[in-house]
């Protein structure tokens, strides 16, 4: 996504992955609907960025993007649910600058299925007058710099995405098998199976870390795995630092504010008769 962003940021002009607003004006009855088509389309098309308060040259209009930043992204979804039926929620909100003005950038990520608008998108010109943005039964995508309607070659494009994205990860599995040490053996488990504790007798060796892809294993014997107490931990710290500084439980005790280590089971563990417990540490100082 970082990439995309940046690819916007240095665009002169709109593209099928690229997208200028001068200015997003929530209370205008267009703002809610254009938005929408363009963050499906993108979807639909492999994914993009809006550069909101660029002109369509990629220079910065002197929009004040604040109200754009302080959106609830959950609203943005419910717009798009309020249409389509979908609850898409693939894209990002952030603060960015260019030559030093403020914008607001809205990063999309690709859909896994295309998204088809189940309402029509109308608001009002005037009095007597409507414009619809989009119409139910509709799929849209980016051609070039423009929000259409999808043709035939769009859904293959879609589908031929999706495939290669899949076609990635089973290649990716079949890697792991092959480059997998002699005598290994290769464990499946349902995504998003929950993990449980056992009293197997045939313990396997894991690596507790704070990584949400890693696999999914856990140890019943934390006097292993979290073998130290706060104080027992300070000291352990002191001395890997082998007297350049010192610390001490206030010290630790901030850490854990700022970084919630409480919540972080990788780095806590707190047993329901005793004090919490934290793992061992080993100390690269440099």
């Amino acid at each position: 996504m970082r990439d995309c962003l940046q690819r916007g940021l240095g665009a002169k002009r709109e593209s099928k992955y690229v997208d200028f607003k001068g200015n997003l004006d929530f209370s205008e009855p267009d703002a809610w609907c254009e938005v929408v088509k363009d963050i499906v389309a993108m979807a639909n098309s492999g994914g993009g960025v809006l550069l909101i308060g660029l002109d369509n040259r990629g220079l910065p209009t002197g929009f004040d993007p604040q109200a754009v930043l302080q959106l609830d992204e959950a609203k943005m979804t419910d717009q798009i649910a309020k249409y389509s039926g979908v609850q898409f929620d693939g894209f990002a909100i952030s603060e960015e600058f260019k030559n030093g003005i403020r914008l607001a950038a809205i990063v999309v990520e690709a859909a896994p299925v295309p998204i088809v608008f189940t309402k029509p998108g109308t608001y009002p010109l005037s009095e007597n007058k409507q414009k619809t943005a989009f119409s139910a039964g509709t799929v849209y995508f980016r051609h070039g710099a423009k929000s259409e309607p999808g043709e035939t070659n769009d859904l293959r494009m879609a589908m031929e995405r999706q495939l290669e994205i899949t076609r990635a990860g089973w290649l990716k599995g079949v890697r792991r098998v092959i480059t997998a040490p002699r005598g290994s053996q290769v464990l499946t488990f349902p995504a998003g199976v929950n993990v449980r504790d056992s009293a197997s007798s045939d313990p396997r060796a894991i690596r507790i870390v704070d990584d949400p892809d890693a696999p999914a294993f856990r140890r019943l014997d934390y006097d292993i795995t979290h073998p130290f107490r706060q104080k027992e931990a300070t000291a352990e710290i002191n001395r890997g630092l082998a007297g350049r500084a010192r610390i001490n439980s206030f010290d630790v005790q901030c850490i854990n504010r700022v970084y919630d280590i409480q919540s972080r089971e990788a780095f806590y563990h707190c047993p329901r008769y005793s004090s919490p417990v934290l793992p061992p540490v080993s100390w690269t100082l440099r």
